[in-house]
C-alpha cells in the first residue's frame, strides 16, 4: 500500500471563541435561540449547518407550538430512518427549558421494522386519530400518507421536515407537490430545515411566491465554525485522477486517519455501476480482510503496519447487514469512544 501523497488544500482558520456551544438560561445554543424568538411564525425556514442543533431547535419550537399556540399535533419528517434517532426523547428542563421532550416509542416509525409503505402508513392515521402529541416518520412514509388521506388530515398541526432541500418546485416531486398543497390550503404550520438550501439537479427547492411566505432563520457556517471551541483549521483538498476513482483513491486515503468515505452516486459518471465491487476494491487496497465483527457487523481489514481497521459498511443496503452497522454507529456507549471506528463507507447516507 503506497504512502497518500501531499495534495493542494484550501486551509481556514478560525476564531475558537465558543459561541456556539454556549447555552442561555433555557439550554439554547445561539442558534436555537434565534429560531426560538420566530416561534409563532407559521411557516418558518431555517438555514444552518450540520451539527448546530436543528434538531433540538425544533423541538423547543413544537413544544411551543403544542403548548402555547393551538395546534393539536407534531409530525416530523425526517429522509433516512437513522435520523429518526436524533428526535428521541431529550429532558430539555434539566438545562433550563419548561418543559421534556417526549416521544412515545410507538410513534417513532424510524424505530420500527418494515418499510416506509403499509403498516407505518396506518400507523400516521391511528395517530392522527389519538391524543399523542409527537410522530417522527421519513419522508416516504410521509408521502404515502398523505396520497392516501389527503393533507385535509393535517389541519391544525406541525409538519418539520428535515433536509428539506429533499424538496423541489418540480411538479414531479412528490413532497414538494404535498407542501405546496398545505400551503395552499393554509391549516397547517410548517417549519423546514435544511443545511444546505440548494439542489444539485438545480432545481428551485420552493416556488418563489412559496418561499415568500416563509419567515427565514439563518445561522451561517461561519457563525457555525468560528463558535467551536477546539476546532483549529480545516483544509479542503483536491486531487486530479485520470480513469477510476476506485484505482486512486489510495493516493488520498490515509488509514491512520477516522474518515467518512462517499463514493459517487450510481447514476454519476464516476461510479462503476457496481457500488459493492468498489467497496470491495477500497477495502482491499486498505489491507488484508480479517472478517465481520459479530457485535457491530463492522469489517476488519489489517493493514501492511499490522493495525486493524474498523471499517463500517453503510453501502450494502441488506437490512440484516446495515440495521446491525447502524445501531453500533448510533450505541451512546461509544459516543466519546475515538477506537469504536475508524472508516465509514457511505453512499446515499453520507449526504444526510
Amino acid at each position: 500500500m503506497s504512502n497518500p501523497i501531499a495534495i493542494p488544500s484550501v486551509s481556514v482558520t478560525y476564531a475558537q471563541d465558543g459561541t456556539s456551544t454556549k447555552a442561555n438560561a433555557l439550554g439554547m445554543r445561539p442558534m436555537q435561540e434565534r429560531a426560538y424568538q420566530k416561534r409563532g411564525e407559521q411557516y418558518l425556514l431555517i438555514k444552518s449547518p450540520p451539527a448546530s442543533g436543528k434538531s433540538r431547535a425544533l423541538m423547543f419550537i413544537a413544544l411551543d407550538k403544542l403548548e402555547n399556540q393551538g395546534l393539536k399535533q407534531a409530525i416530523i419528517v425526517v429522509p433516512e430512518k437513522s435520523i429518526g434517532a436524533s428526535f428521541h426523547n431529550e429532558p430539555l428542563s434539566k438545562y433550563g427549558f419548561w418543559a421534556d421532550w417526549q416521544v412515545e416509542p410507538r410513534w417513532n416509525l424510524c424505530d420500527a421494522p418494515g418499510g416506509d409503505n403499509g403498516g407505518k402508513v396506518d400507523a400516521v392515521k391511528k395517530f392522527l386519530a389519538s391524543d399523542a402529541k409527537v410522530l417522527v416518520c421519513t419522508h416516504a412514509t410521509f408521502r404515502f400518507a398523505v396520497d392516501r388521506f389527503g393533507v385535509e388530515m393535517l389541519d391544525d398541526r406541525l409538519i418539520a421536515v428535515d433536509e428539506f432541500h429533499h424538496v423541489s418546485a418540480n411538479p414531479d416531486n412528490k413532497l414538494g407537490d404535498h407542501i405546496r398543497q398545505l400551503m395552499a390550503r393554509d391549516k397547517t404550520h410548517i417549519v423546514a430545515m435544511t443545511g444546505s438550501y440548494f439542489r444539485g439537479d438545480a432545481e428551485a427547492v420552493l416556488h418563489p411566491d412559496d418561499e415568500a411566505r416563509f419567515e427565514t432563520v439563518t445561522y451561517t457556517y461561519y457563525e457555525q465554525l468560528n463558535g467551536y471551541q477546539y476546532l483549529k483549521q480545516l483544509d479542503i483538498g483536491y486531487y486530479f485522477y485520470a480513469g477510476r476513482y476506485s484505482d486512486e483513491i489510495m493516493q488520498v486515503l490515509n488509514p491512520n486517519e477516522k474518515t467518512i468515505l462517499h463514493i459517487p452516486n450510481v447514476n454519476s459518471r464516476e461510479s462503476t455501476k457496481d457500488k459493492i465491487r468498489e467497496v470491495e476494491h477500497i477495502i482491499e487496497e486498505l489491507g488484508e480482510w480479517q472478517g465481520i465483527d459479530p457485535q457491530t457487523g463492522f469489517q476488519l481489514v489489517k493493514t501492511t503496519d499490522g493495525k486493524v481497521l474498523k471499517i463500517a459498511d453503510l453501502v450494502d443496503a441488506d437490512p440484516s447487514k446495515r440495521d446491525k452497522v447502524v445501531a453500533a454507529l448510533k450505541d451512546p456507549a461509544q459516543k466519546n469512544n475515538r477506537d469504536h471506528v475508524d472508516i465509514i463507507i457511505a453512499l446515499g447516507m453520507a449526504k444526510d
